[in-house]
């Protein structure tokens, strides 16, 4: 994916430029899923799906995503604020209420919030606004890969994401060497291979019934990410699945 520089669409990037002071403990190698976000002392509601996420990378860079795309960059975090610098993001198209998220959560970290670590809750805060986050670990531990129902959220095409209404009617579900699952229009199963992060698709069979329109569409979308070697991750409660070439599917557990 493209990556771009901005200069106004930071997200927090955290270093070890400055001191630990506001921390209980350092932040360094620990990522963040937010829990809770209040803005004039009122809940914020976030974009369907999501949940604004810190990662920190080292002593000083931090990868964090609103929802849809990937930023990463170099702060400052001395005197308790957050100061954003050399900040670049990937190019992805999102949807509406997504890419609106990562603009509102880009101003807000670029404004020198204040942070504060209290156990494994991490505080930035600004004005009326507060994003109270949870060490990922905790927050949200990783799903096995077997026994998990997966069903489709994203589609990764270039530097498009784009999320169809539906869509989560598509899923599949791996239980050691088999998958079953449905398209959005036919259920299909069929064998996998599990090779450190590979995943290998054979030949997958499925019911005929015809699928036209936006269920075609759907359909042919899984049936060629399931197609041959793919690489997968998973955090959390979401699965990657990606082809040589980067294209793919993001998928959440049901």
């Amino acid at each position: 994916m493209r990556m771009v520089g901005v200069a106004a669409a930071g997200l927090v990037l955290l270093s070890a430029c400055g001191n630990e002071s506001a921390a209980s403990g350092s932040l360094d190698g620990k990522s963040f899923l937010s829990v809770s976000v209040t803005e004039n002392g009122k809940p914020k509601q976030l974009a369907p799906q999501t949940r604004i996420q810190l990662q920190f990378l080292d002593g000083s860079r931090l990868s964090a995503s609103a929802g849809c795309n990937s930023m990463i960059g170099k702060v400052s975090r001395g005197d308790g604020k957050l100061t954003v610098k050399d900040l670049e993001t990937t190019g992805m198209g999102c949807d509406p209420a997504r890419h609106a998220q990562d603009d509102w959560l880009a101003k807000l970290l670029q404004d020198e919030p204040m942070w504060k670590l209290a156990s494994d809750k991490l505080t930035v805060s600004k004005g009326t606004t507060e994003i109270v986050l949870q060490d990922r670990e905790t927050a949200q531990p990783d799903k096995p890969l077997d026994g998990t129902k997966w069903s489709l959220e994203t589609v990764i095409s270039g530097e498009t994401a784009s999320h169809t209404v539906g869509s989560e009617k598509a899923y599949f579900t791996i239980s050691g060497e088999r998958i079953t699952g449905s398209t959005g229009c036919n259920h299909f199963q069929g064998i996998v291979a599990k090779s450190g992060d590979k995943l290998t698709f054979g030949e997958l069979s499925s019911t005929r019934k015809a699928c036209v329109g936006e269920e075609g569409k759907l359909e042919q979308t899984v049936l060629a990410a399931l197609k041959g070697e793919r690489t997968y991750s998973i955090e959390a409660d979401r699965l990657k699945l990606r082809a040589p070439d980067g294209n793919g599917i993001d998928l959440t557990a049901r």
